[in-house]
């Protein structure tokens, strides 16, 4: 389980958590935009730096793209598309995640 639905309002404040992956602990993060979950690592598709200014808060101010505090690259929410900025068309990598029984859940990759 990363959190409670309750905790992600739409286009407000993520959750940060962290992933397993190649051995070690990658941080990661979830938010919920246009009444969906997703979750992405927390790095950038310019340089591996963690997108949110202060923790947990990944959307600009019109609350309708994720933004990188470090060089302003704007992503898309539904997707983690590069939408403009220093990350050059390179992405977020998204995380598959689940919502059921009022909770976010990691959901196993195949």
């Amino acid at each position: 389980m990363i959190c409670a639905s309750a905790e992600l309002l739409d286009g407000g404040r993520g959750v940060r958590f962290t992933v397993s992956r190649h051995g070690r602990e990658e941080p990661a993060f979830v938010i919920r935009y246009h009444g969906c979950v997703r979750a992405y690592f927390n790095r950038c598709g310019h340089v591996p730096v963690e997108l949110d200014w202060q923790a947990g808060e990944f959307f600009d101010d019109s609350k309708l793209y994720l933004i990188c505090a470090t060089h302003g690259a704007l992503y898309a929410p539904e997707s983690g598309r590069c939408l403009g900025g220093r990350c050059d068309g390179r992405g977020l990598t998204p995380i598959p995640v689940e919502e059921r029984d009022g909770f976010v859940y990691l959901t196993p990759e195949d």
